[in-house]
């Protein structure tokens, strides 16, 4: 029988079931979150092995743990598919701007409401839900699976590449399977052929040993904030662009074809505007805003911090500022690069009277494949099927830093099949999925294995 039949007959079982897995609060990034964290991947681990899994493991790292799933059951030269997600998750705040409680999935307007639920519980676990709907229905599956789910995703993957090195034989497959990425629009399929990478940096500079007095010292001592804000300014020239020597020497650019496949997209620049609520879009000129998120390198300030900022006035000069700061990168940059390029770019930039010190905190290489091979082909035609409409290619401005270290661990290429939506909140408050995309996102995976025979 048709594994379809098992996801179409169990929807609101399986919904309520990813419910409860997004009730346990995985926050990786928190240490009070640790037991949570354990707890989330224990859960996981439960429902692999009643999907029908024949090998489940807990398998701790110096962080959080890694859960192993297996299911080696298939005819001799079937291929074997690496299902790779994370059960973790990012912090909440700011918790006053929910509408409903993070941790208490709440269903709206069609859309599942809660921290985790698109990035990347939800993807994940319909994944596990389309393997247990083909051995429920059939006792087999045309592929062989492994399961990879982290618990450091969200805080840079610290310890999955050591994972990737030391299991190098257990877990060689023939194509690495990925959903946590979005889909261009809502009923359009599509497949990810490329993310940007990331040097996430810190700048701290540091003036006088305390607060001052801005009447009685201002004027006379270099103030750490204003110093900052000078070495900010100068971080990007009048045209968009990233002002650091050498920072687009390596960057590989769009063809006229890519081009031109990126503006047959049905993309509207106002919609845009209009979902991010900005009175205009910016960036670098020359470039269109989807060639700019998908395609061209950038440098964003993240986070500042100096002074007196709470309610009132307090006349004082600071001693110290901060900046967090993330450069997204394309092909060919590398972000161990990048990150020696900042930092001499801002140490060369700290006027006298201040000390200044830059911080490389986390970051990932970009990625970029060709869209083409068997495991592509049957992509698109399990999502044609799913959807009754054929996929469209695209590339997202996000980073996923393990991407290319299963590339070259394991010698597999990578197939990102995402089921998000934009405008999805997957960083900030009133994250969603839609309930229909998770639904349906689990009858396309079900019908990939079909079309790997």
């Amino acid at each position: 029988m048709p594994a379809t039949d098992f996801l179409k007959r169990n929807r609101e079982q399986h919904l309520e079931e990813l419910k409860e897995w997004l009730r346990i609060p995985s926050v990786s990034a928190k240490s009070e979150h640790k037991g949570d964290t354990a707890q989330a991947a224990e859960w996981l681990a439960g429902r692999m092995r009643e999907a029908g899994l024949q090998t489940v493991e807990v398998i701790p790292t110096e962080g959080h743990p890694v859960v192993l799933g297996e299911w080696r059951g298939a005819p001799e030269g079937a291929p074997t598919l690496l299902v790779y997600g994370h059960y973790d998750v990012q912090p909440a705040e700011p918790l006053d701007e929910w509408k409903s409680a993070p941790f208490e999935p709440e269903v709206r307007d069609g859309n599942l409401f809660a921290r985790g639920s698109v990035d990347d519980k939800g993807q994940v676990y319909l994944h596990v839900k389309a393997v247990q709907a083909h051995l429920a229905e059939n006792g087999t599956l045309p592929a062989n699976v492994v399961f990879v789910i982290e618990g450091e995703e969200e805080v840079g993957s610290p310890n999955l590449a050591k994972f990737l090195q030391q299991n190098a034989q257990r877990l060689a497959c023939d194509a690495v399977l990925i959903s946590d990425t979005t889909m261009f629009a809502p009923g359009l399929p599509s497949i990810t052929t490329g993310l940007r990478g990331m040097a996430y940096m810190e700048i701290r500079v540091q003036g006088p040993s305390v607060d001052l007095h801005s009447g009685a010292y201002g004027g006379a001592v270099v103030n750490p904030a204003n110093a900052l804000a000078r070495i900010i300014a100068q971080l990007h020239d009048e045209r968009g662009r990233v002002n650091i020597p050498g920072f687009y020497d390596r960057v590989r650019e769009l063809t006229a074809e890519q081009r031109q496949g990126i503006a047959g997209l049905p993309f509207e620049e106002e919609n845009l505007r209009k979902e991010v609520g900005a009175p205009k879009l910016g960036g670098e000129e020359g470039y269109g805003p989807l060639e700019r998120i998908w395609a061209r390198p950038t440098l964003d300030v993240n986070g500042l911090l100096s002074g007196y900022t709470g309610e009132g006035a307090k006349t004082v000069l600071p001693s110290k500022a901060m900046a967090k700061v993330s450069m997204r990168l394309v092909p060919d940059q590398d972000y161990k690069e990048v990150e020696r390029m900042f930092i001499d770019h801002v140490q060369s930039l700290a006027p006298e009277g201040v000390t200044v010190e830059v911080l490389a905190l986390h970051g990932g290489q970009p990625w970029y494949a060709e869209a083409s091979g068997p495991v592509f082909d049957a992509a698109a035609r399990a999502l044609e099927g799913a959807w009754g409409r054929k996929p469209v290619f695209i590339r997202e401005g996000g980073s996923i830093p393990i991407v290319q270290a299963f590339q070259e661990t394991l010698g597999a290429p990578a197939l990102l099949i995402g089921f998000g939506l934009p405008g999805e909140n997957a960083h900030a408050p009133n994250e969603w999925m839609s309930v229909e995309n998770f639904h349906v996102g689990a009858e396309a995976i079900a019908r990939l294995y079909e079309e790997l025979r």
